[in-house]
């Protein structure tokens, strides 16, 4: 049974630092790709990060985390970081990873290009 565990969630004031971890167990083969989400109260799940496999593995993020965010995988091992920097409180959520054996031709920004996720991970930042 695969599944997704996720670490380094926590609280921290405005400004600092996260490192968000997700590893994989009960597969071997890598994943086509790795992502993170994230879901604030009351509101949608949102794409928050992807890493690609393939020639030239690509990284995507969304615009609002563009510059603050490094999404990092071990292809190996099959696990994926998410560094968050200067984080504010608009970061606030419920962190999601993703984990994706699918084919997708978006980037791997929706939600259903991913077939497998972890539990979350509550980031919580304050002002």
């Amino acid at each position: 049974q695969v599944q997704l565990v996720e670490s380094g969630g926590g609280s921290v004031q405005a400004g600092g630092s996260l490192q968000l971890s997700c590893a994989t167990s009960g597969r071997t083969f890598s994943w086509n790709a790795m992502g993170w989400f994230r879901q604030a109260p009351g509101k949608e799940r949102e794409f928050v990060a992807a890493a690609r496999s393939g020639n030239g593995a690509i990284a995507f993020y969304a615009d609002s985390v563009k510059g603050r965010f490094t999404i990092s995988r071990d292809n190996a091992k099959n696990t994926v970081n998410l560094q968050m920097n200067s984080l504010k409180p608009e970061d606030t959520a419920v962190y999601y990873c993703a984990a994706s054996s699918l084919y997708s031709g978006n980037y791997y920004k929706e939600s259903r290009d991913y077939d497998y996720w972890g539990q979350g991970t509550q980031v919580t930042v304050s002002s």
